[in-house]
């Protein structure tokens, strides 16, 4: 499946599901492509495995859903709301992320590589054992959050506010504490030296 990197227009959709609710609906195995999900209600949603293939969702209320190893790629997410919403072990590859909110948002496992989300306000969301690597975090409201044991490699964290926020065991070679707010952020004794070590520091024991 192509991986859609940062910027790139999102595909063009070729059917369209409008004011649909699948409010507490289960849906197992299915898969989309290329569709627009517009002003549909998906809250409570169980969703088991389904794919989402360069489909685009406007105004969709994700809250309360739950998504296990599911996949969204090169999806595109505008003013959709997640409140509460669960992923769990799915792959969002490549997928973009404009003007969403995320209240509580909760991740474990998965693929997130590649995955916009400059300026997504994400205080309070729980990243667990997720890849995110060259993810587009530009901008973005950490603050409070826990982003532990995930793969930040290549992410972009230009004026990222990441304060008080618990990045334990995550790698952090990205990480440039000239250009992103870690004021009371958590790190490991390992990161610790990581972080040193790129601001040039000669770390010894």
């Amino acid at each position: 499946m192509a991986e859609r990197k940062h910027g790139r227009p999102a595909p063009p959709t070729e059917t369209t599901i409008i004011s649909a609710d699948w409010d507490g609906r289960t849906v197992t195995g299915e898969r989309h492509t290329r569709v627009l999900f517009r002003d549909v209600d998906m809250t409570e949603l169980v969703n088991h495995r389904s794919v989402f293939e360069e489909c685009t969702f406007s105004n969709v209320r994700f809250n309360v859903s739950t998504h296990e190893d599911a996949a969204f790629i090169n999806c595109t997410f505008r003013r959709c709301s997640f409140f509460e919403a669960a992923f769990i072990g799915c792959k969002l590859t490549g997928s973009m992320f404009d003007g969403c909110s995320f209240g509580l948002l909760k991740a474990e496992g998965g693929d997130w590589s590649y995955v916009g989300l400059p300026g997504a306000d994400l205080r309070g969301s729980t990243f667990s054992e997720v890849r995110l690597r060259e993810a587009d975090l530009t901008g973005a409201r950490l603050a409070g959050a826990q982003v532990r044991r995930c793969d930040l490699s290549g992410a972009w964290l230009h004026s990222a506010d990441l304060s008080g926020c618990d990045l334990r065991g995550s790698d952090l070679s990205a990480l440039d504490p000239q250009v992103t707010t870690v004021k009371g952020a958590i790190i490991d004794s390992v990161q610790a030296t990581t972080v040193a070590t790129a601001l040039g520091f000669d770390v010894q024991w």
